[in-house]
Parts: structure tokens; C-alpha cells; sequence
């Protein structure tokens, strides 16, 4: 009997510090665009089986993309301060169970993949194949930043293709759109949270803009990035039904942008991390229910 209480307590330490090692708190992030994608599509309330296989598909798409990305980087995170003491780093993860979290993850992503039907089992190749690359990226291309923010772009594509089984049409736009959107609003952030790596990015040979270009100009091309997600914003209203509710989640979110960006400095980045986590996750959720309630209404 206690050797089975040791075996429990270690396994639910173990997928405690899983987690962790993904961070999978941050999925909502990108999960609501994921969503935005699938209520469009489905012009109200989709079925309760389409918004489980697509909440499953994002998930372990995601966990197998930070796995990859825990074992690829992990040479790397042992040298950089910032990221010693991540779980793989230390040893509360081995590397059999991250590599093991990573093949059961692809596995339930390409099954659910199947589930949702034949198109977007079709298009399952394309979004591991950015899923798996772009990790790499950063070795060899400053642009890595929007190889990142298209990769987290096909969540909202793929729940569109799901709803809607088609990707090519002209009526499909308003998926492309969020994929525009979602680019150019993960590419953003992404940029002022490499500028806290310019230094190290720099002494490794590792591509990003802080590092090519220094703080200043990565601030600078942040700020562009998100002016173009608020002008994908603007495009979006046409789509909607009922724009009241998503025109005042704009005009939140144009307020949140700001002082996400009035927060940090070039020579002061010590509220970096708040900008980050916090100001990102308030506007992916406000975002989603001004398209929410615009839709229902």
C-alpha cells in the first residue's frame, strides 16, 4: 500500500512539474483565438463535440510544440540565466518523460486531427511541420519572431477549417484574418520578450531583433506589429453581426497595448514580465468575448 501511495505522489509530482516545464498555464494566450475562430465559424454555438476535439487539438499541439521546444533549446537553457531553473534544466524532468509527453501529445493531435474531419487531417502535415520548425529558426533568421506568431496563427485557421471544412473559399476570410491578426499580435510580444536576451542571444550566435538591431529598434518594431494586429482588428468588424460589443473590446484593448509598451523602456525592462504574462492574457480574453458577445448577440 505505501508503495503504491510513493508511485502516485511521484507520478502527480511528475505531471505537476510537466507542466511547468510548459508552462501551460500561459495556454490563454492563443486558446481564445482558437476559439474566435470556431465561433465565427460557426456563426453562433458550435456543438459540444466540435469545441471539445478542437480544445484537445490545441492543447496537445501546444504541449508538443513547448516539449520540442523545452528538448531542443536545453543546451542553451543550462547557459542562460533566465532559464537555469526550468524543470528540464534541473532534473525534475527527465528527459525519457519530456520525450515521452512529446509522442503522446502528437499522437492525440493527429487523432483528433482524424476526428475533425478529412480537410483538416489533410492540413495536419503543414501545422506539425511549423509546430516542429520553428524552434529552430532562431539559428539562422532574425524573422524567427513570425515564424512563431504564424505557427500560433493556424490555431484559429484550423478551428475555422474544422467548423467550416473549407480554407480556400472567398467566404473564408475571416479565418485568414485571424491568422493575420495572431501573427503580428504573438510576433509582437514575442520581440520584447527576446529584448531581455539581446546580450545572450548575441554571445551565442542566436538571431533575434533585439540582438540584431538593439532594444530601441525592437521596441520600435513591436509596436508596429501590434498597430498592423489592431488594423487586422479593424478589418474583422465587417465579419461580425453585432459590433458593439467588439468595437468596445477594441478600444480596450488599444488602451491595454499601450501600456504594455508605456511599461517597458529601452534602457529598463525590469517590468517586462508583467507586460507580458498579464497585459497579453487580458487582451486575448477581451478580444474573444467582444467577438463573442457580437456573435451571440
Amino acid at each position: 500500500m505505501e508503495g503504491l501511495k510513493f508511485f502516485v505522489r511521484n507520478s502527480y509530482l511528475s505531471f505537476l512539474n510537466f507542466l511547468d516545464m510548459i508552462k501551460f498555464e500561459h495556454t490563454i494566450f492563443a486558446l481564445p483565438f482558437a476559439y474566435m475562430g470556431m465561433f465565427m465559424a460557426s456563426e453562433g454555438l458550435p456543438t459540444f463535440k466540435q469545441f471539445m476535439l478542437i480544445t484537445i487539438a490545441f492543447v496537445t499541439a501546444r504541449t508538443y510544440a513547448m516539449t520540442l521546444n523545452r528538448i531542443i533549446d536545453l543546451s542553451f537553457d543550462r547557459l542562460n540565466p533566465r532559464t537555469k531553473d526550468r524543470p528540464l534544466v534541473t532534473g525534475k524532468v527527465k528527459k525519457k518523460t519530456a520525450f515521452i509527453g512529446l509522442f503522446l501529445s502528437l499522437t492525440v493531435f493527429s487523432t483528433t486531427s482524424y476526428a475533425l474531419g478529412p480537410l483538416v487531417f489533410k492540413l495536419m502535415p503543414v501545422a506539425i511541420f511549423f509546430l516542429t520548425i520553428y524552434h529552430l529558426t532562431k539559428r539562422f533568421t532574425y524573422l524567427s519572431h513570425f515564424v512563431l506568431g504564424f505557427t500560433d496563427g493556424l490555431a484559429p485557421l484550423g478551428a475555422w477549417v474544422a467548423i467550416k471544412n473549407s480554407v480556400f473559399s472567398h467566404s473564408d476570410t475571416p479565418g485568414w484574418l485571424l491568422l493575420f491578426i495572431v501573427t503580428f499580435w504573438i510576433a509582437g510580444f514575442d520581440i520584447l520578450y527576446q529584448s531581455q536576451d539581446a546580450e545572450f542571444d548575441k554571445k551565442m550566435g542566436l538571431h533575434s531583433i533585439p540582438a540584431r538591431f538593439g532594444i530601441r529598434t525592437a521596441l520600435n518594431v513591436s509596436r508596429f506589429c501590434h498597430l498592423l494586429m489592431l488594423f487586422g482588428l479593424i478589418l474583422l468588424i465587417q465579419f461580425l453581426p453585432y459590433r458593439l460589443p467588439f468595437l468596445i473590446s477594441l478600444f480596450i484593448t488599444v488602451f491595454l497595448l499601450i501600456k504594455e509598451h508605456r511599461m517597458i523602456k529601452p534602457d529598463d525592462l525590469s517590468k517586462l514580465n508583467v507586460a507580458f504574462f498579464n497585459m497579453n492574457g487580458y487582451i486575448s480574453v477581451v478580444i474573444f468575448f467582444g467577438i463573442i458577445f457580437s456573435i451571440l448577440a
